[in-house]
């Protein structure tokens, strides 16, 4: 049937939100153009990081879905026009069904996953009070793929022969897991990050066909976004290298001052700090102190110190802003990815004397987007010798002057200090946010196998919180089991109450929008998914997503003799690789009559939304969301359009 100007002018805005994948990859690529500013000059860093404030803000950076439906709603029923109304809105989110969803692993004294386990065996404790825990079920890797298949081939065959067809999928075209992989190259030395290379190549190659990996860096020089091609992912860990920023100005200075060691001396005055920085510049010879005098004048070594300190605190603090900036945006990245999400810091770890609001507004954005951050020390197992070591300009040897020696003990302090430092970022950023931090160890095989490795078993807990008051506050959760002896879990380690607003029509777009990127399903309405795809051509297909709700199981409003409810519900198309491709919501308004709801919709409705997409593999995403009941439901489809 040919379609009216109304509906080809609709059609044509409907392609809009591919735009969106163009988005995404622009803003990845933000790290390319940060790094280009910031490796010639800190004004121009400044740019960057004003950028990375601006971009967020615009329809780009924020990556939702912005298109109105590329066709008309259709409701399989006969109510009078002034019983139920449906219409079409652009899927501009911001729900409250106040559900927390906590997956849990459990494993035994071996580290393998258990997956016997019943509801009645686990506890959820929210601030220290006993939960009931309202929703279970135990996952395992596939089983988003098995299901959609069976329910693909269940519609398969319960569809009539002609154009229209149901297709079974592939278990492969479902993405689950989103790994991202953030390589420190600010930081990482080239020894350790060949050994880490090596391992992740390794690592790379056992992924699983439901996983997608990504490869980021710090400076921005090296990006792959999400995908399960090996071989990109090889070519891409082969262009990985060192990319210090500014603290190569300052490698072969004489006396060598850490960042660790210039922040005592700066920002703490630490006494001792200058004293062995003095010392040490005493030892230097003319040539050695050659280049500083090129950034401090000689005379006064207090002054030297000061300057030389201020130029290593200045350049330190800028590689570690940069450094949490890049993940910052990873995580605003990863958020938006369809299905489990984490993120894999390879670093030595880096220090952030004043930058405790940066690091703890990274935690807050993870949790709340529920991406776990692990973390891996790519220095393995380091030792910091007492005398220090042949690299420095001045080692200093067992014999030596009682000043030399207790120069050297003081440094060696400093030394196992500035590791330690290092060490603790990577450890808040793991524990804080249900991730593992990997440390101590040069088995790195072992450590991107623990960071990244998708559990046999997973338990899906979920609960409506008890007395839960509105005041965006921190809600620490913790999960146990009654009975099981000898069992580690791991869980999400907290959430964070809705904030009370105004406008609760943006608390209910927030919702919905978390859950369209979730994959988590909710089964709170009587809600079911189904697909179908009719091919015009060999490079064109119109795809259909149906949504069938049993409305007489819905919470209605009664008010003058009629039943009132509004559906909101949103469907949404992601590619193999989890990238957002379309969206579309819809609102349905229904003022039923009794003897229409018992009579006329006593076999539900049968929301449907069509998109217009080329031959390939896709995620559907369902989310229903009904105002009076306040509840929601999520469904998961795959389709493979060949």
């Amino acid at each position: 049937m040919r379609s009216s100007p109304e509906a080809r002018r609709i059609a044509k805005y409907s392609g809009a939100p591919r735009n969106l994948l163009f988005a995404r990859s622009f803003f990845a690529r933000s790290f390319f153009a940060r790094s280009f500013f910031a490796r010639n000059s800190f004004a121009c860093f400044l740019l960057g990081v004003i950028w990375s404030f601006v971009c967020p803000h615009s329809a780009l950076a924020q990556n939702s879905p912005q298109a109105p439906a590329p066709s008309p709603a259709q409701v399989e029923t006969k109510p009078t026009s002034a019983e139920i109304a449906t219409r079409d809105e652009p899927t501009t989110f911001r729900v409250n069904s106040k559900l927390v969803v906590v997956r849990t692993v459990v494993r035994d004294s071996q580290g393998h996953a258990v997956g016997n386990l019943h509801q009645e065996d686990f506890q959820v404790f929210d601030k220290g009070k006993l939960q009931t825990i309202t929703q279970f079920d135990v996952e395992q890797p596939g089983a988003l793929a098995a299901k959609a298949r069976q329910e693909s081939e269940k519609n398969s065959s319960a569809s009539p022969s002609g154009d229209v067809s149901s297709n079974p999928g592939n278990a492969h075209a479902a993405p689950e897991r989103f790994v991202a992989y953030l390589f420190d190259d600010v930081h990482l030395a080239f020894g350790d990050l060949a050994r880490v290379r090596e391992a992740a190549e390794r690592h790379f190659a056992t992924l699983r066909p439901t996983d997608r990996a990504a490869v980021f860096t710090t400076s921005g020089l090296t990006i792959l976004d999400f995908t399960d091609d090996r071989v990109q992912l090889h070519d891409t860990l082969l262009r990985l290298r060192p990319s210090p920023i500014s603290s190569n100005i300052f490698a072969h200075q004489c006396p060598e001052i850490s960042y660790y060691q210039a922040d005592l001396i700066v920002n703490k005055n630490d006494n001792e700090a200058t004293q062995v920085a003095i010392s040490e510049a005493s030892d230097c010879g003319p040539q050695a102190r050659s280049k500083s005098d090129a950034i401090v004048p000689q005379g006064d070594p207090a002054a030297l110190i000061g300057a030389l300190s201020m130029g290593v605190l200045s350049a330190g603090e800028h590689e570690s802003r940069l450094s949490l900036e890049s993940l910052k945006e990873l995580v605003h990245i990863v958020s938006r990815m369809p299905g489990q999400r984490s993120i894999v810091l390879v670093s030595p770890g880096f220090i952030t004397p004043d930058l405790e609001y940066e690091y703890t507004d990274i935690v807050d954005r993870a949790v709340r987007s529920q991406v776990v951050i692990n973390s891996l020390d790519a220095r393995g197992l380091y030792v910091i010798l007492p005398y220090g070591d042949a690299s420095h300009h001045n080692p200093v040897t067992p014999g030596d002057s009682s000043e030399n020696s207790t120069v050297s003990t003081s440094k060696t302090l400093m030394e196992t200090a500035a590791a330690s430092a290092q060490a603790d970022l990577l450890a808040v950023l793991a524990d804080s946010t249900g991730g593992i931090f990997f440390h101590n160890n040069n088995d790195f095989d072992e450590g991107f196998r623990r960071l990244a490795e998708s559990p046999e078993y997973t338990y899906v807990l979920a609960f409506v919180p008890q007395n839960l008051k509105l005041d965006g506050s921190f809600h620490s959760l913790k999960v146990t089991l009654k009975n099981q002896q000898h069992m580690t879990l791991q869980s999400r380690r907290g959430y964070y109450a809705p904030k009370n607003s105004a406008n609760p029509d943006e608390q209910a777009k927030q919702e919905i929008e978390d859950a369209m990127y979730s994959q988590e399903e909710l089964h709170n309405l009587p809600v079911q998914l189904h697909t179908q795809f009719f091919k015009a051509s060999d490079g064109d297909a119109k795809l259909t997503v149906l949504a069938h709700v049993d409305v007489q199981h819905l919470h209605f409003r009664k008010a003058d003799g009629r039943n009132s409810d509004v559906l909101t519900c949103v469907s949404a198309l992601f590619n193999r690789n989890g990238n957002f491709v379309q969206g579309t919501q819809k609102v349905v308004t229904m003022n039923l009559k009794d003897d229409t709801l018992e009579h006329k919709l006593a076999s539900g409705i049968t929301l449907k939304t069509s998109f217009d997409v080329k031959p390939g593999s896709y995620l559907v995403r369902l989310v229903v969301r009904d105002a009076e009941g306040q509840l929601m439901s999520a469904e998961n489809g795959t389709v493979e359009i060949r």
